[in-house]
Formats: structure tokens, sequence, C-alpha cells
């Protein structure tokens, strides 16, 4: 049967509604400290989409996913597999640190860092959206927060499964998957196949996007996790995703034309873990690897590639029953290469060393943790960084939380190189520092969140009308961009079959040094959703999105491309205990916008699909 779950907002348990639905639902565990603890007992303000919401809502790619929770918003460049924009409380693609199984997804060789276009959901255990300035625990990219991926291991014996999913826009995704597990060693292979043929990726606004042609998309991807476990305290494991994806794309103002990406990425993980006594002592060797051919350009880059190699040493020490620390040291080196059309090529490098340690104690009903770290570059002067963080929970309908966080964002490698213009290698970090305060009681949870940024890193055109002679590169500029607001959550069961959620970001800051707005973020955003689950074969559910007012241009010029509402519904029907029936339709009235101006977005869809699992 499939059960009904929540996101689950800020550092909190679950809330007491689930108890008056009689539902038994295992804690949520994270990962926010560099190890596993139970949501109630994180001080850091989290949310969570585990495998069961996934599976009921049936999204197709990450972003999807995303878009449900409080203070995320999102822009797109087209349809399926185009360039998309996650800001999350309004700070930008770039300031976030995305994690697979603890591997790290930023490529050095983009300069907004994790691609989210290609990332599907793929065999997904559970989704981790870490808000705030995270760098005193993860280091660099983790100044508006981490988003950390977790794909699902094997369960005990053996189990196959498969789905398929057809639909608008000659829309196939199918996956299948297999996995073993003993006491000594487990394993689990999933595949996932995405092909669609979408529609144009550019029109202008308010013109039927069938008038143009479409911008195909087809994405492959395998994940692929392992343990063996020689003694009891002793676990050896290997992860590994594999994503390869064909997009197509238009020219700017030119719908008609074509442009295709080519894109191969490769994540690869070991892990060693050891309990002994107190201590678990872990280490990790990773290596992340990005291609992207942009196989019809003439001019600029033709081929990028981007490397991350990471090793680590950690120890989780408990030191009494709800006390731990834990402590560590790791090395990172950054690569790139790329090679232009008229086929000269560059390359770079960087590397850093750090060492960090976090410390969490509980008294009684009062939770505090401290995180500190230090990194040493390369090419720029080391960072320390650090977080505290603070819960109190009065009675079981009532909390208060806060924490208050360093961080910086690195300057990327491309953009230190910058192939489109002039290098700079006097690039420094940008530097935030960001609280929030949270307040829960029983269903309603409210957070005040502010972040405030130095040195942003931003394109610089010394003479933008002189295409011959100008010569633009990436500078930090002087002054504080800042971004604030508040994020409403409210959770609550209706009658013993109807659970209702909602969340509400209000946007009441976002603006640079000089106090101008800045581009695509809308002021307030509001996400409600409605589930029924009538019997134990049948749930269905509406879920209701508001973007409101929102500008393509810096200080409220450009289009405005707000001030819409659109609606998704999904229906399941489990036909027996291992075969389950489902349909969704997305944009449920048609309505027509544009998340970018000039760029299409989709009409009306409709899909159906079938998943199977033994």
């Amino acid at each position: 049967m499939f059960k009904p779950t929540l996101s689950l907002v800020v550092c909190a348990s679950l809330v007491a509604s689930v108890e008056a639905r009689e539902i038994t639902l295992e804690p949520i565990i994270v990962s926010a400290s560099k190890t596993q603890q139970p949501l109630k007992n994180i001080t850091a303000n989290v949310e969570v989409i585990t495998s069961e919401e996934l599976e009921e809502q049936h999204y197709t790619t990450l972003v999807e996913a995303l878009n449900s929770l409080s203070g995320i918003s999102i822009t797109s460049n087209g349809g399926v597999g185009t360039t998309q924009e996650v800001f999350v409380r309004g700070m930008d693609t770039n300031k976030v640190l995305v994690l697979i199984n603890g591997i790290r997804y930023q490529d050095p060789s983009n300069t907004s860092g994790a691609n989210f276009a290609h990332l599907l959901i793929s065999d997904i255990e559970q989704i981790e959206l870490i808000k705030g300035s995270q760098s005193g625990i993860w280091g660099a990219d983790a100044s508006a927060g981490v988003i950390n991926i977790i794909t699902k291991s094997a369960e005990a014996g053996t189990h196959t499964g498969a789905n398929v999913e057809y639909g608008s826009f000659a829309t196939t995704k199918w996956g299948a998957f297999i996995s073993h597990k003993t006491d000594k060693y487990d394993f689990k292979i999933a595949l996932d196949r995405l092909m669609s043929n979408s529609f144009t990726a550019q029109a202008p606004k308010w013109e039927d996007i069938n008038q143009y042609e479409n911008d195909p998309y087809s994405n492959t991807t395998l994940n692929l996790n392992a343990h063996y476990r020689p003694t009891s305290e002793d676990t050896f494991g290997i992860s590994y995703t594999d994503i390869n994806a064909l997009g197509n794309y238009d020219s700017y103002q030119s719908p008609d034309s074509l442009e295709r990406s080519d894109i191969r990425t490769h994540l690869y993980g070991a892990t060693y873990d050891r309990a002994y006594q107190n201590h678990t002592l872990s280490t990790k060797a990773n290596l992340s690897k990005f291609r992207r051919d942009e196989l019809d350009t003439t001019y600029g880059v033709k081929v990028f590639n981007g490397q991350t190699r990471e090793v680590e040493l950690r120890d989780h020490f408990r030191y009494s029953e709800s006390d731990f620390i834990v402590a560590g040291l790791s090395k990172e080196w950054n690569d790139i290469d790329f090679t232009q059309a008229d086929s000269t090529t560059g390359e770079k490098s960087v590397s850093s060393e750090a060492v960090f340690v976090t410390n969490s104690n509980t008294f009684g009903d009062l939770i505090l943790t401290e995180s500190l770290r230090r990194d040493n570059y390369s090419s720029f002067n080391a960072k320390t960084t650090g977080k505290i963080g603070a819960k109190y929970t009065f009675s079981e309908d009532m909390y208060v939380g806060g924490n208050y966080g360093t961080s910086y964002t690195a300057p990327n490698l491309i953009q230190m190189f910058n192939p489109w213009g002039s290098s700079n290698d006097t690039l420094s970090p940008e530097n935030t520092k960001s609280y929030d305060l949270t307040l829960g009681y029983q269903s309603i949870t409210l957070t005040y969140f502010e972040n405030r940024v130095k040195d942003l890193i931003e394109w610089y055109d010394p003479t933008p009308l002189n295409w011959f002679n100008s010569d633009p590169y990436y500078k930090n500029l002087n002054g504080i961009s800042t971004f604030k607001g508040y994020e409403l959550s409210f959770r609550h069961n209706l009658l013993d079959s109807l659970v209702f959620n909602a969340d509400y970001t209000h946007l009441s800051r976002f603006v640079d040094k000089d106090g101008k707005d800045l581009k695509r973020r809308p002021k307030r955003e509001a996400k409600i959703s409605l589930n029924y689950y009538g019997t134990e074969q049948l749930n269905m559910g509406v879920n209701a999105h508001y973007v409101g007012t929102r500008y393509d241009e810096a200080n409220q010029q450009g289009e405005q491309t707000g001030r819409y509402t659109l609606f998704n519904f999904v229906l399941n029907y489990n036909l027996t205990d291992s075969i389950q029936l489902y349909g969704k339709i997305d944009n449920l009235t048609d309505k027509y916008y544009q998340s970018v101006d000039g760029y299409a977005s989709s009409p009306r869809g409709y899909y159906a699909g079938m998943k199977v699992v033994f």
C-alpha cells in the first residue's frame, strides 16, 4: 500500500497530525552534519522528500521535486533538458552544493556549478534540502544550502522491478532495477531512460509554440551501489552514477535553429567505515567527471571537460549517549580543459585541503550544534567558516530554533580562465553570512531568514557597445547583496482520508549592492497540495503553484514573467501488491506562461504509467 507522506520542514519531528491518523512512520534520518541523525535532532533548517512521496507524485526530474518545497524557485529556458536555474531563498544556483551519494555534482567547467537539467528522479531514496550557510560543514559552494540526493540501496533478498510511462510530446520513460542483499554483501543496479520530442525551447511571448520546430531530449541514467561487510564492524561500499544526455536548444532569438549539447557525467565513490567502541572511522574517495560537447556551435567553446577528485578521513565519536563530535581532514583537486571552435585549447587546475569539526550536545529539551572548518587553497587565501545552531522544544506541540553561519562560494575555474574574454586569476570567493529563526507550533512552521553576500562575482564588460575591442571578464563587485524574507508552512489532516499541505515564501528583499532588485526572483510564491487516500488501492492528489510578480531583468525591468497559477493532478491505483497503475495531468488548466522571457513552457500534458516490483 502507498501511504501518505509529508514534506517535512525545519528541524522538526513528524507533525502531530500524522499521529492522529494512526500511521506508523519510521523516523527520517538525514545527513546534515556529515553523519546520520534523526530529523527531530537536527538544528539546521531541513526539508526532506521521501521515496514514498516521489513514487506517489511521479516526478520526472529532480527540479520538479524540488519545486514542491518552500524557499525554492525555478526558472527554465524551455522544456525538459534545457537550462534550469534553482534559486534557494533567492540565491543563485552556483551557491547551492549538490551531492549524489556524498559525491560532489559541482562541475568546475560550468559557470553555474551544478547542472540541474539532467538529473532525473532515478531510483532515489531521499532528497534532503539543507538551507542556509553550510560551508562550516561542507566547504565551498554551500552558501545558500546543500541538496543531498541519496539513491536506494538493496533490501533483504532478491528483488527486481520495472516501470514504464508514456505521454504528451511523444514522451517515453522507462526503468528497471535488480538488487540482492545478504548479511555479508548487497548490490543494486538501476537504469532509467527518458525520451521526449518536447517542444520548441524558444518562442516569442503569446505566440503559438506549435509553429516552431521541436527540441527533443534523451537521457539515460545508470545508478549502481554495493556494500561488503566482512565483519559486523567493517563496511566497504562503492557507488557509480552515469548520466548520458543529448538535448536540443535554440540559438538566441532563433526558435527554428538547431543546437545540440551532448552531456556525459560519471560519478565514482568508494567508502570504508570501521566501528570501534564509541568511534566510527570513515574514509572516502570520490571522482566526478563532466564532459559537454556543443555539437553545432561555430564559435566560442565547443568542448568542456571538468573533473573533481576528493579524499576524506573523518571520525564520528559519541562521547555520551546524546552527544557526539565529527572531525576530519579532506583534500580536493579541481581541473578543467576546453577546446574552442577554432581548435585552440586551454586548461587550469586548483587544489585545496581542509580540516573540519562539528560538535552536538543535547541538554534535556535543548540541542546545540557548532561547526568550524578551514580550507586552504592553492589559488587564493585560506577560508575559515563556521556555523552554530540551537533548537529548544517547549512541548510536543511547540519548539523554536535558530542558526547562524558563514559561507563562501569559490570562483569557478571556468570563470577564472574565461575563454569568452579575459582571464582573471585575482578572483576571490564570495562571502556570505546568514541566519534563520524558526517557530513551530502544532502543524504550523514559520521561519525568518536573512543572507548577506559580499564580493559577488559577476560578468563585467568594460566596453559593452564595442564587440570587437571589448574584453569582458568576471570580477568581484564591492558591496553587499541582501536576501531576506520568511517561509510559512502548514501540514494538516482533514478528516481521515485527506492530507493538506501549504507553503508560502515571501522574499521581502533580494537586492544587489546598489539596492536594485535582482532578476527572475518572484517576490511571493505559494504551493498547496490536497491528497485523498480513499482506499488501500486508490489515492489521488491535486496541487497548485502560484508565482507572484517576477521581472526578467534587474531593477524591475524587462518582461513581467510571474502572476500565474499552475495546477497538476495525479492518480494512483494499486492493482495488486506488486503492480501500480497511475496517471497524471501537468498544467491542468493549460495555462500559458513563461518563466524566462522568450522561452517556452509546457502546455497541458497527459501521462500514464505502470510500475511493477517483485
